[in-house]
């Protein structure tokens, strides 16, 4: 923590350097001492300190101890002061000897203050509004990429006086929200995530133009092939659009994987994940957008949205899948605005004491309700088909039942959202009854199935009419194997239409949507790569 601040104020030169070499003397190991030469300058610092997060020891800083040093005849300004202006001592000068006129009052004003103080958030922070989209995708890909930071509702000026204060503090730069602030002083408003990206240290560019291996997204499958590559020696690059972790990354829990009887959350998944791949030199690009691939004789190119192109000996397709949208009126100026895809869980905090309502039956949906069950009054879930059997794991529809503050209402789909700049309402169909009713809402999250982002992949990769990516027998037809290929074998279990470019997860035609298949898949998928490495080279 930085040290807290003494600012001494005074308009006379010699007593400003008088003080502080005084103060200096007796405080600089455990405070900062700085000066300013005029009141309007002194305002001036705090505000900077302010927007720094930085602790003032003396209605910016409410908890600060304020001293007034003054003249003999200037004791009923003063007193007024005391009176106006809530200075907690005054002090004559001249203060000679310190150690008798000064440092003790200081010493007592000092220890009061240390006593009730709590040190601020060191961290980064940001400011934005609940309702806003921005704010929302900034908090978002700040907690998918596992940095910390501190969350500040500038509505919450209104009754917070900690909030007021920084936001007055910052003036008319707290009016262009979302506004990031840094523990160095920098500041950025209305940041693009590639900006934001750069300045938190994230990896966005390669490091060289060749790869024995490259793998376009950063799943659990994609991260497990990362892993296993590089841990057996093959120089490795991972590309992930959005954050590590992929879809299962904003899980905020699993249950049923192997090795973590007491669960564990796709957000840590994700964290060991990437440290473990590190840990074993994968160098990790992300946010980084894979748009197009081309191969020429053994090399496989990839260009990346940068415009950079780096090309490998292996290239491995595990982009995942991406929430499918609801289309339904109204909905696509509410998402980010109490509309969400996916699990949300930067937002359960804010859902406290509010009802939650949540679309989809699978687990993905049975698992964000367990998740905001903690937070919400009530969670409903909105369910098309009869029951939860049909799609859900039966240890997830136990918890389910014996929740009490989660209702499912089965046969039923939203058909309309309502709100202008926020969610406020929905509109629900129940299929049984054919009845339509309008309920009041501020929070929806939607699970409806995934659909493969595959289009950048243009003709050279062969996909069913989903869009999910065909390998190994898929691509026979009548025995025959597919056009343009070009080895004396079959296409290998995994492999696509052109030798050398694999493909696993949830992208992968026919595949099981689970994480533990993901993962089994990226670690077998090496052992496929190194059989094809070792007849082309």
């Amino acid at each position: 923590m930085p040290k807290p601040v003494l600012l001494t104020v005074d308009d006379d030169p010699e007593v400003l350097r008088a003080i502080e070499r005084d103060l200096r003397s007796r405080y600089a190991d455990r405070y900062r001492i700085m000066r300013a030469n005029s009141g309007s300058a002194g305002l001036n610092t705090l505000r900077e300190l302010k927007a720094r997060n930085n602790p003032v020891a003396m209605e910016m800083h409410p908890l600060a101890k304020r001293a007034l040093l003054t003249a003999y005849a200037d004791t009923n300004a003063a007193i007024d002061a005391i009176n106006e202006a809530r200075i907690h001592y005054y002090l004559m000068k001249p203060w000679d000897p310190p150690e008798e006129k000064l440092f003790p009052a200081l010493d007592d004003l000092l220890h009061d203050w240390t006593a009730s103080f709590r040190p601020p958030y060191e961290g980064i922070r940001v400011l934005g509004t609940r309702w806003s989209t921005r704010s929302y995708e900034l908090r978002d890909f700040l907690a998918r990429n596992q940095v910390p930071y501190q969350w500040i509702d500038v509505e919450l000026a209104q009754t917070d006086p900690e909030v007021r204060g920084l936001v007055n503090s910052l003036g008319p730069e707290a009016e262009t929200l979302p506004l990031i602030l840094f523990p160095d002083g920098a500041r950025l408003a209305e940041p693009p995530l590639p900006a934001v990206a750069d300045k938190i240290g994230l990896r966005t560019h390669t490091q060289t133009s060749f790869y024995d291996l490259a793998i376009v997204g950063g799943g659990p499958a994609g991260l497990a092939a990362a892993v296993y590559g590089a841990s057996e020696g093959l120089h490795t690059v991972m590309i992930e659009r959005e954050a590590p972790g992929g879809q299962a990354g904003l899980s905020s829990r699993i249950e049923n994987y192997l090795g973590f009887p007491a669960g564990l959350s796709g957000n840590d998944l994700a964290r060991r994940a990437v440290a473990q791949a590190r840990r074993f030199g994968v160098e990790i690009l992300a946010p980084q957008e894979a748009v197009s691939i081309r191969v020429e004789g053994p090399y496989r190119y990839l260009k990346l949205a940068d415009g950079f192109e780096i090309s490998c000996h292996a290239l491995l397709l595990a982009m995942g899948v991406q929430w499918r949208t609801l289309d339904v009126p109204g909905i696509e100026r509410l998402q980010g605005a109490g509309v969400y895809y996916g699990g949300g869980t930067t937002e359960a905090m804010a859902c406290k004491g509010e009802i939650v309502h949540i679309i989809g039956g699978a687990n993905s949906a049975g698992q964000a309700a367990m998740h905001f069950s903690k937070f919400a009054d009530k969670v409903i879930m909105l369910v098309r088909g009869e029951s939860l059997a049909a799609t859900m794991s039966h240890y997830l529809i136990e918890q389910i039942e014996k929740t009490p503050n989660i209702e499912v209402h089965t046969r039923s789909s939203v058909v309309e959202v309502h709100g202008d700049t926020r969610l406020t309402g929905l509109t629900i169909l129940c299929s049984t009854t054919g009845v339509k009713e309008q309920v009041p809402a501020s929070s929806l999250y939607i699970f409806i199935g995934a659909q493969p982002r595959t289009q950048w992949l243009g003709g050279l990769i062969e996909r069913d009419e989903r869009g999910f990516i065909l390998s190994g027998p898929d691509l026979l037809r009548d025995g025959k194997r597919p056009p343009g290929w070009t080895l004396d074998r079959d296409p290998g279990l995994l492999e696509t239409n052109v030798p050398g470019i694999f493909v696993v997860g949830d992208v992968r035609h026919g595949s099981v949507k689970r994480v533990a298949s993901g993962v089994g898949e990226g670690a077998v998928v090496v052992q496929f790569m190194h059989q094809y490495l070792a007849k082309v080279q």
